[in-house]
């Protein structure tokens, strides 16, 4: 009896530390559970009532500043260019129209802006002058120029001419002492054919020796050729004279011609200084429009060089540095405004019907970029439904799962701690 007792006993408390166990184990189980389904993205049901929560709907997001986050590059006409200076570093404020950077033919601008200014001023002090008329001193000086230019082509033909008659008694004397040579060696070459003639008669009938005729040949050769010299030297001469009177000649007339052009040009700008004509001042006015027009797209291709910031904002993350060239796709900079930073919550499609403009919601950072959690309060909710960007840790998660936008304006006092986290996942309770 007391073995059976003892059995009974022993069986008792096996079941005992059974049932104890199997409660353990529920109690865990529904404490997991409870948990997952509170952390579950679209999933909002209630606790259990002895479990203190708080009714949210329950979202990932990303840190954005408020609008977008802005590529700033040059403009596009100023494809190939490239960074001069850089001006700015990541994490600088910088207010609107300030410069950012500039591009290598920033100095070359500058330099073509500053002579079309100049180039404007001339043409404005020349309007005045046309607008003022000419001064009286103006007009005797002209008077003067004309009077000297009428003295010099005076002289010049006299000049011109005295040389050439210089010229044309050269030539002819030249002709008379040349042709005197001339006429003498033609004598001197007859004279020594008609000597070889006879002595080749009389070497034939005996009366000289061959050798007395070959000397007389000799001779008559020797003249010969002086002839024929003395007549190609001749020639030569009056050809060279004549020439040099011919290029006198085109060289007087084209100073005569030289100086009647002065001439005609100072009376006509004599004639243009004294009176102030309606068309001299239009014709300026248009200079000096044209000069201002020039000016205009100087500053234009001068501005191109600047690469400034559209916005008031913080200098996110440098794109190129100088010396390297400017991707119209990438920019120089990334700037954006992070006065007000903002959560883009994704709020799933089963749960956005809780969602209102307003909200309170709390804001913890999903890889502890920052440990304290922040609130802020919906501004937006999207009209669109799509696919999630912000994906889950849990590989087990949907991907394609359909997501609404939330936009939630974060608390200004806790834009310090976000502003420098864009695009940091973060865990967005919004309260019901």
């Amino acid at each position: 009896m007391s073995d059976r007792t003892s059995v009974f006993a022993d069986s008792g408390k096996r079941w005992i530390i059974i049932s104890a166990t199997l409660g353990i184990i529920t109690l865990i189980g529904s404490t997991i559970y409870v948990i997952q389904r509170t952390n579950s993205p679209g999933q909002s049901e209630s606790p259990p009532p002895s479990v203190a929560t708080i009714e949210a709907v329950s979202a990932l997001g990303r840190i954005e500043p408020q609008g977008e986050v802005l590529r700033v590059a040059a403009s596009p006409t100023m494809a190939g260019a490239k960074v001069r200076s850089l001006l700015v570093s990541q994490g600088d404020f910088v207010s609107q129209g300030e410069i950012i950077a500039t591009t290598t033919d920033y100095d070359t601008k500058q330099a073509e802006l500053e002579r079309a200014r100049r180039d404007l001023e001339v043409a404005q002090a020349n309007l005045d002058i046309v607008r003022a008329g000419a001064k009286e001193g103006e007009i005797n000086a002209q008077r003067a120029t004309i009077e000297r230019l009428q003295a010099q082509i005076a002289t010049q033909r006299e000049v011109d001419n005295a040389r050439l008659s210089r010229l044309r008694a050269q030539i002819t004397s030249e002709r008379i002492e040349r042709q005197a040579t001339v006429d003498r060696l033609k004598a001197e070459l007859e004279n020594a054919e008609n000597e070889l003639r006879r002595y080749r008669d009389l070497v034939a009938d005996g009366v000289v020796s061959q050798s007395e005729f070959e000397s007389r040949e000799l001779t008559f050769r020797t003249a010969q050729r002086r002839y024929q010299e003395s007549e190609a030297t001749y020639q030569k001469t009056v050809n060279t004279l004549n020439a040099e009177i011919a290029e006198v000649e085109a060289l007087a007339g084209q100073n005569i011609r030289t100086l009647t052009k002065q001439i005609n040009e100072a009376q006509a700008r004599l004639a243009e200084i004294a009176e102030v004509r309606g068309v001299d001042v239009a014709a300026s006015e248009a200079e000096v429009r044209r000069a201002m027009a020039t000016v205009n797209q100087a500053e234009i291709e001068f501005e191109l060089t600047q690469i400034k910031a559209p916005i008031n904002g913080q200098i996110i993350e440098i794109k190129a540095h100088e010396g390297e060239n400017i991707d119209n796709a990438e920019g120089v900079v990334e700037l954006a405004n992070t006065d007000q930073m903002l959560v883009v919550a994704e709020v799933y499609e089963s749960d956005i019907a809780r969602v209102q403009l307003g909200q309170e919601s709390i804001i913890e950072s999903e890889n502890n970029t920052f440990t304290d959690s922040i609130r802020g309060n919906v501004i937006q909710i999207s009209s669109k439904i799509g696919k999630k960007d912000v994906l889950e840790t849990d590989p087990a998660a949907s991907v394609d799962a359909r997501v609404v936008e939330v936009k939630i304006a974060i608390n200004p006092e806790y834009n310090d701690v976000v502003n420098s986290l864009i695009y940091s996942q973060v865990l967005v309770q919004i309260l019901l």
